[in-house]
């Protein structure tokens, strides 16, 4: 039968409509196909379909979780057993997953109901979805433009409300960039707030946490609820929460000391529509009562670097448990000419490399705790530039001038994955030309809570739930 007034709902919402048996799980589930069916073929941020298994999942009775009965994709990174998870790589377009990760397992604890999985570059690796296996994500709000990445699938479904909430991941950006370019929110947790196994303890050295892409602050709260907390082998916790996200979303934040800044971490001038929006954004704040300056911290190393040298030795670590399945050396038929490279140039560094990166990170993260210790949240511009054009980056063509595209594309995004901090892209803004220009603002490491509610506050100072794309279900 579907459900007509999907649309006008958040994922709590929904799930309070099932719950009072306003609406049953099937519905839901129908109207969140025929959204796919509708608007994919354009977006292509469903590259995976496994309907039956959400109808087999609600046929025998969804977990009583918080979520019960709501549509959801899962990242195209992340394992669910019986379905397929390519990673975007044409090696992996047949790979059925055997068993079901931690996080995945968390979700459907939660009662959702996973019908799909949303499009990620190769491994991750880059801040737009365009892939060889499965081609270019495209962004609602402009279908020239890119939806950001690596959650790219996940932020153009949730802004074109194929589905109101879906898993996203963030190891140097991967939330908060598809969720500025795609005019969503989204929030990185605390490093080790959710979990990463079983298979491994921590991501990308402990850059990479997994939650959400949502319309609404409530759905990321209440479902960062249901997801965090530590697994058998954590090689390490976040700090304990207080109180559930879920009851911080409802609290007033009080007067925080909020620094901000208009330029890049370099002291770079950027794009003058985002520069302006951030200073927009900062005067708001103020009226709201905070305390404001305009104040930066001093990086005493290279983010992008670093980001560099951890992810290659990651990738390199994927290429090297391909080959010794494959029996052969990978070729350009199995990965992409992006990832390739990144794992021959892993291969010139040695252990010694790795480490002093690590330690890089370390610095940055002391940096950065330092210049917290009398600023409760700080402000800056998502990204530095409008969402990309597809095809800016070719991970199959030229790779030289991608350092130079991502350095001033996404310069401020990583080093909160060196803190392990808590940031936030919120969707506060849009340029001339109709893009969306999403606020970051980070926290103290653990303290997600502040920023739910000064999220919460700037969510009902400018609403953005009914500010919809041109392509939109």
């Amino acid at each position: 039968m579907g459900f007509k007034e999907f649309g006008s709902y958040d994922a709590v919402g929904l799930a309070d409509l099932a719950r009072r048996g306003q609406v049953r799980a099937e519905d839901l589930l129908d109207e969140a196909i025929a959204r796919t069916e509708a608007l994919d073929p354009r977006l292509n941020a469903v590259v995976v379909k496994h309907y039956d298994f959400a109808r087999r999942q609600i046929a025998q009775g969804l977990p009583d979780g918080p979520f019960k009965g709501v549509p959801f994709l899962l990242k195209d990174l992340n394992l669910l057993a019986g379905t397929r998870t390519t990673s975007g790589a044409s090696l992996y377009r047949d790979h059925v997953a055997d068993r079901t990760d931690t996080i995945t397992q968390r979700f459907l604890n939660a009662g959702v109901a996973i019908f799909g999985k949303s499009s990620s570059p190769e491994f991750g690796l880059m801040p737009t979805t365009e892939t060889r296996l499965h081609g270019a994500t495209r962004n609602p709000w402009n279908m020239e433009h890119s939806s950001g990445g690596s959650s790219g699938g996940a932020a153009a479904a949730v802004a074109a409300r194929i589905v109101p909430v879906a898993h996203a991941s963030d190891g140097g950006g991967s939330i908060r960039i598809p969720a500025s370019a795609c005019g969503v929110f989204g929030l990185k947790p605390t490093r080790a707030r959710t979990p990463s196994g079983p298979d491994r303890g921590e991501g990308w050295a402990g850059f990479s946490v997994g939650h959400v892409v949502s319309i609404s602050v409530r759905d990321s709260a209440a479902m960062l609820d249901a997801i965090q907390g530590p697994e058998l082998a954590s090689p390490y916790r976040a700090p304990p929460i207080e109180r559930p996200y879920a009851e911080e979303a409802r609290r007033d934040p009080g007067r925080l000391r909020i620094a901000f800044t208009d330029c890049a971490p370099s002291g770079a001038a950027i794009d003058p529509e985002i520069a302006a929006a951030v200073r927009d954004v900062a005067r708001m704040l103020e009226k709201l009562g905070h305390h404001v300056e305009e104040r930066a911290p001093v990086l005493p190393a290279d983010p992008a670097q670093t980001l560099s040298v951890i992810t290659g030795a990651y990738t390199a670590l994927n290429v090297r448990l391909a080959e010794a399945e494959l029996g052969r050396a990978a070729t350009i038929d199995d990965f992409e000419k992006l990832t390739l490279a990144a794992a021959r140039n892993a291969a010139k560094r040695n252990s010694v490399d790795f480490v002093a990166a690590e330690l890089d990170a370390f610095r940055i993260s002391r940096a950065l705790a330092e210049f917290f210790v009398d600023v409760d949240v700080f402000l800056a511009p998502t990204l530095c530039r409008p969402p990309l054009k597809l095809g800016e980056i070719d991970v199959m063509g030229d790779l030289s001038s991608i350092p130079r595209t991502l350095a001033g594309y996404m310069p401020g995004t990583a080093m909160f994955n060196m803190s392990g901090q808590p940031a936030m892209s919120v969707p506060l803004a849009w340029n001339a030309a109709g893009l969306p220009l999403g606020m970051m603002f980070a926290g103290r490491f653990g303290d997600e809570a502040t920023l739910f509610r000064l999220a919460a506050q700037l969510e009902q100072e400018r609403p953005w739930k009914d500010r919809k794309p041109s392509v939109c279900a």
